[in-house]
Parts: structure tokens; C-alpha cells; sequence
């Protein structure tokens, strides 16, 4: 996840809208090359395709992409990708937007997975169902529960690219300190209060969340819960926000009340914070991504050995699992068919094992093909890093519902900011965490409300 991306305010302005619907003269998806068509597989005049490709992938994660890039390259002779970094997901989103009239945007981009709804919404992309559907590409190949998130009324619109679940850290050095089982991480609301409360002692404390919508959004997918309605969004349009509902009103009670016993920090919103301080020895637990788990893991050598566990849920809650976190990759259909087919063509080639194993091994991302477990560097990466087999562990047992297929709705980035402020006022003690969550629900309902009207004129 990009914990730092900065919500995108402008997503149900009318001027948008029109612009992102007008760059195709029928409204609808260009129709993909089929498959096998030498004429718009490769280009007439001998020349190879440039494929534009916008990304958010910064420092050594964007080395890795440019890594994939060379590689791609130099594997065919049709196509040349050339991948240019936007700024975080929320600029890049921006500048797309910006040149849908001019046409001088990309032929592929990288948009984070709560801009789901929007994308489609623009009908500015060509779905990847269609160049599956023509290629016979065999998609059962790729992880069920990474592909849910990215499927819409049975048809996916982007390929994913990079995912990450939540897990939880937990410094085991002191989970032995404080006569816990450090090899038993707690799995439940209150085993964390219970552990969090042993463990706050001697200037240490028993933990910190950072106030991140994620992680909420994540709490109620483990419960079974949906944040919107109308199937979290899925079933028809969502038009309210359940945010204040019992599962969101038992989470925030839970963390607030560990805040107020003192065994709980409040860090407030950064990750980057409570992270430093569980490598310090500073917090005995934390929530993170599992983007962040070689630099956490790697982080703590010499001083103390990292745990991991599923993210925790009230004793007694319904099945669910994690949502899918991170991005995926996008066509736009304002580019040439030759284009959109060396975009695809792309795809295909960063969703391949080899490449998905490189790319988990040099970044922490999970693989979205399955064969990518069988590579030798994967394998010897799970044995240096046992701790990500919790994550894989966590991603498989993950029951497919609508929960777990995660929200879509198209102001996401202002509903999280929205979540976010709650979580705040609850946990500084200006709000219960009732009243806060009812207020952060009526503001996200209204929002939805102004975009459905936006997006159906």
C-alpha cells in the first residue's frame, strides 16, 4: 500500500467526467487486436511499438521496475516499453486525467486498487478481459483472491501488478520477557488487549496502530463485514457508507480502549512512525503491510527476531480474511490498437512466474502467480524470510465473499481520509466511537451520492 498518497478530491467533478467519457467517439472500449493478428501485433513499418507505461514505484522499487522493463525489452523485438515514474498514485491518477483530450498520455498505468471504481467509471480503459477472452489466456494460473479484487461483473478490468495484505509484527524477545509464548502470536480482539497490557512495561509498550483507513477497511473484511452496501459496492453502486456499523464500532471501541489503558500508543497517522519505534524496542507490537517485511525483518537483525500473525478479529466473528492491498495495471483505449496489444503483451510478461519471482524476492510484494512459489530464488527467499509464509498463509485462507472481495466506490481516497479523522477524534477522546463513526458515515454517503449523480449524466 502507498501510505502517503494524498486523497484525490476532485474525482466527482462534472468537467472530469466529460473529459474522461469523451475521448472515445462511441463512449465505449476500443476493441483489442485479436489474438495472433500479425498486422497490430507488431508494426508494419519494421519499427518496434512504444508502449507509454506510467508508474508510482519509487527508490528500489522503481529499480526493480526498471529491471523488468529491460528485461522485456530485450526478450521480443515488437514492442519497446518505456516506464516513466508519475509521483505517487494520486498525482499520477491526476496527470492521466489531465491528458485525456490531448491524447498524450499513456498506453498503460499503474493506478492504486481503490481507484477501481473510478477507472471503469472514465470508460477510458479497455477491460484486459477482452485481450484474455481473444488469447485464451488461462487466468487460473493467477491467485483467486488477487484476481477477485480486480474483477467487476465478471469481467477484469486490470491486470494485477503489486499486492500486500496486512499482517501483524510482534517482537518476540519481549513476548518471552513478559511470559508469552512468543511462538503463539494473539489471533484475537482480545488476546492483542490482553498481550498489549503484559507487555507494557519497564518504558516499553504493548503496541501501536497508525491510524491508517486500510487498516479498518482490513478489519472489517476479517470480519466478514461490508464497508459499503449493495454487496460492498459490488452487487449495484453502493450509495451508503457502513462504516458505523457494529463491526466498525467494535473495532475502534477495542482499539480505543487500549489507547485509554495505556497499553496502546497513539502514533497518529504515519506507518513510517510506528515502525520506527517497533524497531527501536520502543512498541512490542504493530500493523504493517507485508511490503514492509524485509525492511522490518532486516531491520531488527542483531537486536531482536520479528514474529508475524493474521490480523486479529473479535473472538466469535464470522469468516472473512484480508482484502488485497496495492495496485494494478491499466490500458487505456485512447491509444492505438498496437499499442494496447504491446501493453498487453506486457502484462502477460510481468504476470509470468520468472518475473513475479524477481519481483516478490526484490520488493516484498506478493507473487500473483501461483508457479512463482516453484522458483528456486522464491524458495530460498521463504527460507531466509519465514515470516512471509504467515502472509502467504493468511492470503489463502482468505474466504472469497464480498468482504473480502474488498469495497469499490468511487470517492475511496476521500472515504479513507474520512475513516481516518474518525479513528482520530475517537481515539483522542473527542468523539465515542459511535458518534465519530456516524459522522464519518454521513459525509462518505453524501460523497457517494454526489459522484453516482456525477457518473449518470
Amino acid at each position: 500500500m502507498n501510505k502517503n498518497a494524498i486523497p484525490y478530491l476532485v474525482l466527482a467533478s462534472t468537467m472530469l467526467f466529460t473529459a474522461a467519457c469523451g475521448n472515445s467517439t462511441s463512449g465505449s472500449e476500443t476493441k483489442p487486436a485479436a489474438a495472433g493478428s500479425e498486422s497490430k501485433a507488431a508494426p508494419t513499418s519494421g519499427q518496434p511499438v512504444k508502449v507509454i507505461w506510467w508508474h508510482s514505484m519509487s527508490g528500489e522499487l522503481g529499480k526493480a521496475v526498471d529491471k523488468l522493463v529491460a528485461d522485456f525489452n530485450a526478450s521480443q523485438k515488437n514492442y519497446v516499453v518505456e516506464a516513466i515514474y508519475q509521483g505517487n498514485y494520486d498525482e499520477s491518477l491526476n496527470k492521466m486525467k489531465a491528458s485525456m483530450d490531448s491524447k498524450s498520455g499513456p498506453a498503460m498505468i499503474q493506478t492504486y486498487e481503490i481507484g477501481s471504481r473510478f477507472m471503469i467509471d472514465t470508460k477510458a480503459i479497455t477491460p484486459v478481459q477482452k485481450f484474455i477472452d481473444a488469447d485464451k489466456y488461462d487466468v487460473s494460473q493467477l491467485e483467486e483472491n488477487i484476481l477477485s479484487y480486480y474483477t467487476h461483473d465478471g469481467k477484469l478490468y486490470s491486470m494485477p501488478f503489486n499486492t500486500s495484505n496486512p499482517v501483524l509484527y510482534y517482537n518476540k524477545n519481549l513476548f518471552k520477557a513478559a511470559g508469552l509464548d512468543p511462538e503463539k502470536p494473539p489471533a484475537t480482539f482480545e488476546e492483542v488487549a490482553d498481550a498489549a497490557k503484559k507487555l507494557s512495561k519497564d518504558g516499553v509498550s504493548g503496541g501501536s496502530f497508525a491510524i491508517y483507513g486500510w487498516f479498518m477497511e482490513q478489519f472489517f473484511a476479517n470480519q466478514g463485514a461490508e464497508l459499503v452496501n449493495n454487496g460492498n459496492g459490488r452487487t449495484s453502486p453502493a450509495t451508503e457508507s457502513q462504516v458505523n456499523s457494529d463491526a466498525g464500532v467494535k473495532t475502534l471501541t477495542w482499539w480505543k480502549q487500549m489507547v485509554d489503558d495505556k497499553s496502546m500508543l497513539n502514533m497518529g497517522r504515519k506507518t513510517d512512525d510506528t515502525k520506527k519505534a517497533f524497531l527501536a524496542g520502543q512498541i512490542a507490537m504493530t500493523l504493517d503491510s507485508t511490503g514492509s517485511l524485509f525492511g522490518i525483518v532486516n531491520g531488527a537483525q542483531g537486536k531482536f527476531e520479528v514474529g508475524t500473525g493474521f490480523l486479529p478479529k473479535p473472538a466469535g466473528a464470522k469468516d472473512g480474511g484480508v482484502i488485497v492491498g496495492g495496485a494494478s495495471n491499466y490500458i487505456l483505449n485512447n491509444r492505438s490498437e498496437a499499442e494496447q496489444k504491446g501493453a498487453w503483451e506486457f502484462m502477460k510478461f510481468l504476470a509470468d512466474a520468472k518475473q513475479q519471482a524477481y519481483w516478490h524476492v526484490n520488493t516484498g510484494y506478493f507473487p500473483i502467480t501461483k508457479k512463482a512459489y516453484d522458483e528456486q530464488s522464491v524458495k530460498d527467499n521463504m527460507a531466509k524470510y519465514p515470516q512471509f509464509k504467515t502472509a502467504v498463509d493468511q492470503l489463502h485462507q482468505t474466504k472469497a465473499i464480498k468482504a473480502t472481495q474488498g469495497a469499490v466506490m468511487g470517492v475511496f481516497p476521500e472515504a479513507r481520509q474520512l475513516t481516518e479523522t474518525a479513528i482520530e477524534e475517537a481515539l483522542n477522546g473527542k468523539k465515542s466511537p459511535k458518534d465519530a463513526l456516524d459522522g464519518a458515515a454521513k459525509e462518505i454517503t453524501a460523497k457517494i451520492a454526489t459522484y453516482n449523480k456525477t457518473v449518470s449524466k
